[in-house]
């Protein structure tokens, strides 16, 4: 499960922002909403948290740092020598602008406290660490900082880090993280990390959409079309059963690098899917095509699989703007698949962000704890705040406050959007 997540000096992230899903001592909830973790300084997490801000503000930014952080994670071993990132400080002073960008990240492993960092320019990593909890004081199984005096980089390891620590080094070029190159030289310490990032941590944005594969792929199974449906039925859409009819067809695949900004087209076969949605009513049944589907039924569609298959495994989902193209109340009942203990067995986290104010006010739905705030400052640099700073009292109408402007995180806005003459 994800503890913390730090980053300084991204984008309009200028000043260090920490996401936390520590649980407070609040047991409202607690036996739905938080997972007891039997670790002395987090003793308890959250399932979910939600971020809420004006448009502009940063919250797409905090989502996309998390994302960079991982694209680097999976990606800067495979980098030619002399590749550059695409990272993006601080723009809007000079300062900022000549510092390194910082990310950290803090999670619970097989039931151990693990913190990875690493900070980088565009030119390569100046500093890189990792810390495990197996007892109270944590072992620094390596360390990394760039001396500019040299221009070399400077290690330091523990014990607590088997196998060939000085090849790893040797092979880790500037523009390359240590874990990421000791993983794909076989380090069967470092590996649980490096696939925490890889599989147990999944992002939808912008930048990475919904994929729908994974959910066709879940519907060409009887089980997995069984609990597709079953998904979709619990939001109040009747379809029977969906079919999956395959081809392969001429077409064109894009892949869009993080690090580089590059973008590949490449020319192949590619499978193409039919999906056939069947309907049926008290007096008739009918099968419809994709596009008969309204854009709810479809997001919710794409998004059943990975739901699914998280809420299974465990793992954390990440999603920027949830609300799109689906109902307040299927928000509110995706939420609440999370913070059910007989539905999420393994400690499965959703961290999103949406602009549906009337989720803060739904009944036995989100504790104080669960709301984050984004705005900008006056020099344009966004600040997280959690919602439980301000101190709302229980009973307080959360909502009104918010939209009133309490709490900061939304727009000021002139008369008519600045239109009146």
């Amino acid at each position: 499960m994800l503890i913390e997540f730090r980053v300084k000096n991204f984008r309009s992230l200028r000043d260090e922002q920490v996401l936390s899903l520590v649980a407070s001592q609040d047991k409202t909830l607690a036996d739905a909403n938080t997972v007891p973790t039997g670790l002395k300084a987090t003793p308890a997490l959250l399932k979910s948290a939600v971020i809420y801000g004006a448009n502009a503000s940063g919250k797409s930014n905090l989502i996309h740092a998390l994302q960079y952080m991982r694209g680097v994670v999976m990606e800067s071993a495979a980098l030619p020598p002399n590749q550059t990132f695409v990272v993006q400080p601080f723009r809007l002073d000079d300062e900022s602008g000549s510092q390194s960008t910082e990310f950290e990240i803090t999670f619970i492993l097989e039931g151990v406290r693990h913190q990875y960092g690493f900070a980088m320019t565009q030119q390569r990593i100046v500093a890189e660490h990792l810390l495990v909890y197996k007892a109270a004081k944590p072992q620094r199984w390596f360390d990394r900082r760039f001396d500019e005096a040299t221009g070399k980089d400077v290690y330091e390891f523990s014990t607590g880090l088997k196998g060939p620590k000085n090849v790893w080094e040797g092979a880790t070029r500037p523009n390359a993280l240590f874990l990421s190159m000791a993983v794909q030289l076989n380090s069967e310490a470092l590996r649980p990390v490096f696939d925490w990032f890889a599989s147990g941590l999944m992002i939808f944005n912008e930048r990475a959409p919904i994929n729908p594969q994974s959910s066709i792929q879940m519907l060409k199974e009887p089980d997995g079309s069984r609990r597709i449906c079953n998904f979709l039925g619990a939001a109040d859409i009747s379809i029977a059963d969906i079919r999956v009819e395959t081809r392969k067809v001429p077409g064109q695949t894009m892949r869009v690098d993080l690090l580089s900004g590059k973008t590949e087209v490449r020319t192949e076969e590619i499978e193409q899917h039919q999906l056939l949605f069947s309907h049926i009513t008290e007096k008739g049944k009918a099968v419809f095509n994709f596009m008969d589907e309204s854009n709810g039924t479809r997001n919710l569609l794409f998004l059943a699989g990975p739901v699914l298959e998280i809420l299974q495994k465990g793992r954390t989902l990440v999603i920027d703007e949830l609300d799109t193209s689906l109902h307040t109340l299927l928000v509110r009942e995706l939420v609440r698949l999370f913070h059910r203990p007989e539905v999420n067995t393994g400690g499965a986290q959703l961290i999103f962000t949406t602009h549906d104010t009337s989720l803060l006010d739904a009944p036995d739905l989100l504790r104080r704890d669960h709301v984050w705030l984004v705005e900008k400052d006056t020099q344009q640099a966004s600040a997280l705040v959690a919602l439980s700073e301000f101190s709302p009292r229980k009973n307080e109408a959360l909502e009104r406050g918010y939209l009133m402007g309490r709490y900061g995180g939304v727009p000021l806005l002139n008369d008519g959007l600045g239109l009146a003459q």
